[in-house]
């Protein structure tokens, strides 16, 4: 079968070098050492088709940033590139839940920023950019996830009568109290059992193989959020606003309120930052300018991306569909998917011992 796909020719040395040395010298926001993590040259093979693919492993889910390096190498050596990565996503915080390695908090100080359908869009951009990827509703109050995947009505089942098995929706595993029971039954509960529901949904459903777990927050700063916060061994929190200065005050109690629970903020996702027009594509800033990079700068926390607000999101996400799973090379995906580059990169790079910005400890004698 090697013999099928690989010819029998090999690379040229100084092809090989320059290769390399691209990756070596190769910087991003996201690969502000270069893409080679380690002195171990990646390999090289040759296809049949003349075709140079470039294997070696990589710490998390970066497909699109890849297939733009893919298109420069290989205009610069004249000669098809393409990368086959391996994705060797680790946990970066010490936790007992079964099936998961990172759990990512997506969380805005108040509601209406769109931090449900953002939440689903990113999970759906991680899938798109090599990972393996759940999202958990804690919204108890007003789940809507089982709307945004078009899953109104759907019931999770159980292998064992013990776990629950969280329902699939196009690659992306999901649970949500919406699932369970009836919407208007989970608003009247009160803040202890609205905490205990969110717990046994994360405990007693079946994960299996996520790199990353989504929970969408239900909005605001108050004990429900700070009590979801403590109960879940979350890694790391991403704040959505908008560029309203009154979504911006929240946008930073929702910042001060993982900095109580000692929960670190990745950075910032401003939704609905501009509209562009679709006839000479001028951008219209609605709401204000610059508000979330404001934020960001003041409180020493990366801007992770800024949305527009477009009638095709909107449409979307009332439909249970993402525009991810339409075309994930679309405009709007695109840019979802930079934002879930972002934010996996933000992981590794803040809070994994294996990242180059992890500080060296030299003991001497």
């Amino acid at each position: 079968m090697f013999s099928k796909l690989f010819s029998s020719k090999t690379i040229s040395t100084d092809i090989q070098q320059i290769l390399v040395d691209a990756l070596k010298k190769y910087r991003s926001e996201n690969f502000p050492q270069g893409l080679l993590f380690s002195e171990v040259c990646p390999e090289m093979l040759l296809e049949k088709d003349n075709r140079i693919v470039i294997k070696f492993s990589l710490p998390f889910p970066c497909a699109g940033e890849l297939e733009v390096l893919s298109d420069v190498l290989s205009k610069q050596i004249k000669q098809t590139v393409i990368f086959d990565i391996d994705f060797n996503i680790q946990a970066v915080r010490n936790h007992k839940l079964a099936g998961i390695k990172n759990i990512i908090a997506i969380a805005s100080g108040k509601g209406g920023v769109g931090k449900s359908t953002t939440a689903v869009n990113i999970a759906y951009a991680l899938i798109a950019e090599g990972s393996s990827v759940a999202i958990l509703d804690a919204d108890i109050y007003g789940p809507s996830i089982p709307t945004l995947l078009g899953l109104n009505g759907q019931k999770p089942s159980s292998v064992d009568g013990k776990l629950l098995t969280p329902i699939d929706a196009n690659g992306l595993s999901a649970m949500s109290l919406g699932f369970l029971v009836d919407e208007n039954d989970a608003t009247v509960w009160r803040g202890p059992m609205a905490s205990r529901a969110f717990s046994q949904l994360l405990n007693e459903t079946d994960w299996q193989g996520i790199d990353y777990l989504i929970v969408d927050m239900p909005p605001g700063t108050g004990d429900i959020q700070l009590t979801l916060s403590q109960q879940v061994p979350v890694a790391a929190s991403v704040i959505i606003t908008t560029p309203q200065d009154i979504a911006l005050a929240d946008a930073i109690k929702g910042i001060a309120m993982f900095e109580q629970v000692k929960v670190p903020v990745l950075g910032i996702i401003e939704n609905m930052s501009y509209h562009q027009c679709e006839n000479c594509g001028h951008h219209s800033h609605l709401f204000g300018e610059g508000g979330g990079e404001r934020v960001a700068n003041k409180y020493l926390t990366p801007l992770l991306g800024q949305l527009p607000l477009e009638f095709s999101i909107r449409f979307d996400a009332d439909n249970g569909v993402s525009p991810l799973i339409k075309d994930n090379t679309s405009n709007i995906s695109q840019q979802y998917r930079k934002i879930a580059r972002n934010i996996a990169a933000q992981l590794y790079l803040q809070l994994d011992a294996r990242s180059p910005n992890t500080a060296n400890i030299i003991v001497e004698d």
